[in-house]
């Protein structure tokens, strides 16, 4: 590993920062937009885990939390310990030291329940 250990987290906010101004502008509410879409949406016609994550992204960039909310409820939820785990590594980068999150199997297990109910409930209701 010759690379300094705040490349990783660094270059993750310059591409998060490059794909918000470029969702910014475009509105994945409206059809015709140039915006990825989910491939098992498309084969299956249901929504997984991860559906409404870029309507949720362009909501919040313009301050819809409502909006929000009602496109991905989960993801919106997960912002904060997502925000928290990318700081933690961040800091760690920056004073030269390496930083990995480890997760227990039990709460890998919890994360995957709670992501399968989300994607049943929200295909159900």
């Amino acid at each position: 590993m010759l690379r300094h250990p705040a490349a990783g987290p660094l270059g993750l906010l310059a591409a998060g920062l490059a794909g918000a101004a470029y969702l910014y502008t475009r509105n994945p509410h409206l059809p015709g937009q140039s915006l990825p879409f989910c491939p098992w949406r498309r084969l299956t016609g249901l929504q997984c885990p991860g559906c409404g994550g870029t309507r949720m992204t362009w909501d919040l960039l313009h301050g819809d939390l409502i909006a929000a909310w009602h496109d991905n409820a989960a993801l919106l939820l997960a912002l904060p310990f997502v925000a928290a785990w990318y700081l933690v590594r961040l800091r760690h980068g920056l004073a030269g030291r390496r930083w990995k999150l480890r997760l227990s199997p039990r709460t890998v297990a919890a994360i995957l329940v709670a992501a399968g109910l989300w994607t049943v409930g929200r295909n159900v209701l």
